[in-house]
């Protein structure tokens, strides 16, 4: 059963200068609970990603991982941020170096772990979603798909208390996107808290515990997949859904 709150969002306010991005956007995320946001693109589910990982700065209200605030001001950010794991659409991999050195760089140098028990577990990782014979190649002798799938797997290599993930198939051939989605679903199946971004629709409400979507900066409808996508209660998630019947 979810009961823990582990990411809190208490009436949070973002904006660059008089440009408001979201509004008093107040939200809680359980522990090993997937929650999806949708919504139209620019209605700040990125910047809302990006807030949460300490990336972006908010200009009201608190952001909270497990009780510990996420500000600029913080003392102890770097920290903080090593509990969030974040995977962007653009992968975000270093060119000059190998999988396996993009893998190791965070927690050995971030979090000082032992570099040969850090190997250990990148490779039984990189076995699990199917790039271990990968490991010495460099990421533009990768596909789209094996780069994302180490992007994960860096992420995980780093035993953050939540997952967060941006788009991550946005910037794939269609062929590549179910092998990235799948490494996610097994995820979820295993009990990770994930906070997902996507377009993805049928990805969403296989995957979700809970949808929100979101809209000119307002948290617009909240609820279960299910009742999401066949009795949506607000006109505005009825017209976005839409777009997707013919699909």
């Amino acid at each position: 059963m979810l009961s823990e709150t582990i990411l809190k969002l208490d009436h949070v306010t973002k904006r660059y200068d008089e440009n408001i991005i979201f509004s008093d956007l107040s939200l809680e995320v359980k522990k090993g609970e997937v929650v999806v946001i949708l919504g139209p693109s620019g209605c700040g589910k990125s910047t809302l990603l990006r807030c949460i990982n300490g990336l972006e700065q908010i200009q009201e209200g608190d952001i909270l991982l497990e009780d510990e605030r996420i500000s600029y001001e913080s003392h102890n950010m770097s920290l903080i941020r090593q509990k969030i794991g974040m995977v962007f659409q653009s992968y975000e991999l270093f060119p000059h170096m190998d999988v396996l050195h993009n893998i190791l760089l965070g927690p050995t140098k971030a979090q000082g772990r032992n570099k040969e028990e850090v190997m250990k577990e990148a490779e039984q990782l990189l076995a699990r979603v199917g790039l271990l014979d990968k490991k010495k190649a460099y990421p533009r002798q990768l596909s789209g798909g094996q780069k994302q799938r180490v992007a994960i797997v860096r992420a995980l290599c780093m035993k953050p208390e939540i997952l967060l993930f941006d788009e991550i198939t946005a910037a794939l051939d269609p062929e590549m996107v179910r092998e990235v989605l799948d490494v996610v679903l097994s995820l979820a199946k295993e009990g990770s808290t994930m906070v997902i971004v996507t377009h993805e629709i049928g990805f969403a409400r296989a995957i979700a515990d809970r949808i929100i979507f979101l809209d000119e900066g307002k948290i617009v409808e909240e609820s279960d997949p299910e009742t999401f996508f066949t009795n949506p209660k607000t006109k505005r998630a009825q017209q976005f859904l839409n777009l997707f019947k013919f699909e």
